[in-house]
């Protein structure tokens, strides 16, 4: 008969398993914070100095059984080998379904300190994820989300057209059209994007001739506030903003010497070009039109290159399909994985999504095909 106070196999093998984790997580939260600094590298050892204390928990727990070291679950693992590899932002997500997921809420061998430290490491994990998403959303997101439409528009149409009964030769035209057509197409469509919103962004910009004006304005009216008004502040907002550069017209005024030449109608519209170069600013950096227009085209032939590697070998049609279906579905995957990494989600789930989207989508158009064979 077991003692009360000695573990069970069980409970043993699972604590063994924990204490692994723990010490594993750890690990990749100090390699990630080796590539670090300031801020993000401080929270970061503190993260690691938390899981460290929850090893000690496990040790204690263990005693005499704690027996010698365990590899952790796959999933760890998998997590130490990116914070090596790869960057923060993938190791990262990763963490934050990790701790999003831990089993010490239902374990009544854990302590509550412990599965409340799990559900903050969670949150700062989340804080730590969206500042890296924010750095590389942008152009790595059009990079992926590019590549997969390449890859689903291409094989949609190399397949719909194989089921016609369409010869490799003539798939191989198809798809090398398909992929130049898209291209040119998602380059034509991202150019007039960014163009018109770099005209937008022009037209909304104050206009040079007013900011000369705040000099010769009535301080008591204030009409300067009008502007700021007409630019969507509220009034109070908008009187504080023009009282500020007003403000600074007068401290300017009083600092230059009156031989100097000094212009209080050039010292006010400079502060009000400051405050509308400060505005100006919010509106982020908007991508040249041929630069936007150039990473389109690319990301987009990427993608739809992969359908038609088979038939550019000469390969015929059955074996040809066979393999271009492979080889997309291992790149669908991959992208789709790479969105849920990016998104905090569980990769898996989202690469298959991703595998039945684009395969369903290429089978609607065989069996439209088929109808006009």
């Amino acid at each position: 008969m077991v003692a009360m106070d000695q573990p069970t196999r069980q409970q043993i093998s699972k604590w063994r398993r924990y204490l692994a984790n723990e010490r594993a997580e750890a690990a990749v939260y100090r390699e990630l914070a080796r590539k670090k600094k300031g801020e993000e590298r401080d929270i970061l050892l503190k993260l690691a100095d938390a899981e460290s204390r929850h090893e000690q928990y496990w040790q204690e727990k263990l005693g005499e059984f704690v027996g010698m070291p365990q590899k952790p679950d796959l999933n760890t693992q998998l997590m130490g080998w990116m914070a090596k590899n790869f960057g923060s932002v993938f190791t990262l997500a990763l963490m934050q379904s990790a701790e999003s997921r831990t089993p010490y809420m239902d374990d009544d061998d854990a302590s509550e300190q412990l599965a409340a430290d799990e559900r903050v490491h969670a949150e700062v994990v989340r804080g730590l994820a969206v500042q890296g998403r924010e750095k590389i959303s942008g152009n790595f997101r059009a990079a992926v989300f590019g590549a997969n439409d390449g890859l689903v528009s291409n094989l949609a149409l190399v397949i719909g057209v194989m089921g016609s009964g369409a010869q490799s030769s003539v798939l191989l035209l198809t798809g090398v059209s398909g992929l130049l057509a898209g291209a040119l197409s998602m380059a034509a469509g991202e150019y007039v994007s960014v163009k018109s919103q770099n005209e937008l962004l022009d037209a909304s910009r104050p206009a040079a001739a007013a900011t000369q004006l705040a000099g010769e304005l009535d301080v008591n009216a204030n009409e300067l506030a009008l502007i700021y008004r007409a630019r969507g502040l509220s009034n109070d907002e908008a009187e504080r903003k023009a009282e500020t550069v007003f403000q600074t017209l007068q401290e300017r005024a009083n600092a230059s010497h009156p031989s100097s030449g000094h212009n209080p109608a050039e010292a006010a519209g400079a502060a009000h070009q400051d405050s509308a170069a400060e505005a100006d600013n919010s509106h982020g950096v908007i991508g040249e039109a041929w630069s936007a227009a150039l990473s389109s085209f690319c990301f987009f032939a990427t993608g739809a290159l992969i359908p038609i590697i088979p038939f550019i070998f000469g390969m015929d049609v059955t074996p040809g399909a066979i393999v271009t279906i492979v080889l997309v579905s291992l790149a669908l995957m991959m992208t789709g994985g790479i969105t849920g990494l990016i998104s905090g989600k569980p990769p898996l789930f989202r690469a298959l999504r991703q595998m039945v989207i684009g395969l369903g989508a290429a089978g609607i158009t065989f069996l439209l095909g088929l109808l006009f064979a």
